[in-house]
């Protein structure tokens, strides 16, 4: 299977994965043929992306992180949280609590975690979706710095619910296409405010969990909001929650900009790392993620092009490539592969478009 814009969809392709609401509802199987209205039905979901299942890329497999169905439900249930008419009073602490096992347990079975959460989703779906995924991240990079037990379940509660405040933002607001005012942008900065107090409020929601809401935009260099805190004086699951927030955040499409690619994110935040980011914990979270998720179509310097078919345990970064074309532009007939945690000269430099 490869990952493709659903901009370049055409009739006849067929898709390789199942795409659901966030309601549970199975909007398209795997296996469909695609037509016009069918396209046309995706593109009024909202949906900007799928899996299709090619000769180019056949047999191969995206490795869940968590299983579709389990995602899917979890995105179900706090679409249901997030919706309830008493949320902007208060949140059921032991409902949280149990997304927030169910994901560790499904992290956890997995001794070779990597974050290949480049998921289908509609741009509707963004503020679940993105809180489910900020949660998933922060949980297998609290787990890489240390965090367990208890500790490890206040990130995820915390994670879960770092942008609950902006329940109380103004929908137009928050959905403009276009620039916000400084009075707009002043209205978004109170949602981390909100937020502390509707968890303040909520029996049962540990205190590092109203903290996160509150310091998740600060950072390091005293850049960030509302209190302009710098360093260790941002409380640790915070500065965890910051970089896995502004990761889903702009590896996602929205309403007013394009999503970017997993590679060009980590390069940003590498970029920024010891002035808006703790450099220690963005170096675990970064070694958990699949900068070339699998699927994903990419060039490499010898001019050779192909698809990331599968990675090395421990050198998610180093996959393996099945090659299309070669390095005048052709076709290879037969299947060929390219591992380049053996071939140390090859490396990816790029995408591009099949």
């Amino acid at each position: 299977m490869r990952r493709i814009d659903l901009c370049r969809a055409k009739p006849g392709y067929c898709t390789a994965c199942d795409i659901h609401t966030l309601d549970g509802k199975l909007l398209l199987a795997a296996g469909t043929r695609l037509t016009d209205e069918i396209i046309k039905q995706l593109r009024n979901y909202r949906i900007t992306d799928i899996y299709i299942e090619d000769d180019l890329s056949r047999g191969i497999t995206v490795v869940e992180a968590i299983k579709e169905e389990i995602l899917v439900d979890i995105k179900s249930k706090v679409k249901d949280i997030m919706t309830s008419p008493t949320i902007k009073i208060s949140v059921n602490a032991q409902k949280i609590l149990n997304i927030v096992e169910t994901l560790l347990n499904e992290i956890l079975k997995n001794d070779f975690i990597t974050m290949n959460l480049y998921d289908v989703r509609s741009v509707d779906d963004y503020t679940y979706s993105h809180s489910v995924n900020v949660a998933i991240f922060s949980l297998i990079t609290g787990y890489a710095v240390g965090l367990r037990g208890n500790h490890l379940k206040e990130l995820g509660i915390g994670a879960l619910l770092h942008d609950i405040g902006k329940v109380m933002v103004d929908e137009n607001i928050l959905q403009k296409p276009t620039n916000l005012s400084i009075n707009e942008y002043n209205e978004v900065k109170r949602h981390t405010f909100y937020g502390y107090e509707i968890l303040k409020k909520s029996e049962g929601i540990p205190p590092i969990a109203c903290d996160i809401a509150l310091y998740h935009h600060e950072r390091t260099d005293g850049s960030g909001y509302p209190y302009n805190l710098k360093n260790s004086v941002i409380p640790l699951q915070a500065r965890i929650v910051a970089i896995a927030d502004v990761y889903d955040a702009l590896t996602t499409d929205r309403i007013y900009r394009k999503k970017m690619y997993p590679h060009e994110v980590v390069d940003y935040l590498c970029s920024l790392s010891q002035k808006h980011f703790d450099k220690a914990l963005l170096d675990a979270f970064t070694s958990h993620i699949t900068n070339y998720p699998i699927g994903m179509a990419v060039k490499l310097n010898s001019g050779e092009k192909g698809i990331v078919a599968k990675y090395n345990r421990g050198f998610h970064n180093k996959p393996v490539i099945r090659l299309v074309v070669d390095k005048n532009g052709e076709k290879y007939e037969a299947q060929k592969e390219a591992n380049l945690l053996l071939s140390p000269e090859l490396r990816i430099v790029g995408v591009w478009d099949i």
